[in-house]
């Protein structure tokens, strides 16, 4: 199999509301091959005020050539006015995880 290189997982939070919505789309649209919920407290800056809330941060499995296209999904769905979404680069993974992704997002 030609694996592509480039695997990102991709990190976002969002409320606890939203999360479960967003991770379903995610998968059920083949843009990720698998997302992790956990909860998670974020302490931040918005508007001039420190926030304290809780939180739910997203794992997504995904590939290079979806990355662009997950990422305008997210921003569809988030009802943040600016949500959190970071690339992270894979570059090394387990084989047949490698390929269970691949698959998993055609």
């Amino acid at each position: 199999m030609n694996l592509n290189p480039e695997m990102p997982t991709v990190y976002i939070t969002a409320p606890p509301d939203a999360a479960e919505d967003i991770a379903r789309h995610l998968v059920e649209e083949n843009l990720a091959a698998c997302v992790n919920i956990l909860d998670c407290q974020s302490v931040y800056r918005w508007d001039g005020e420190i926030h304290d809330d809780e939180e739910r941060l997203l794992l997504a499995k995904t590939r290079d050539d979806q990355y662009d296209s997950l990422k305008e999904r997210v921003v569809e769905l988030h009802p943040y006015e600016v949500p959190c979404i970071e690339r992270f680069e894979e570059t090394d993974l387990l084989d047949s995880f490698a390929e269970w992704r691949e698959d998993a997002t055609q």
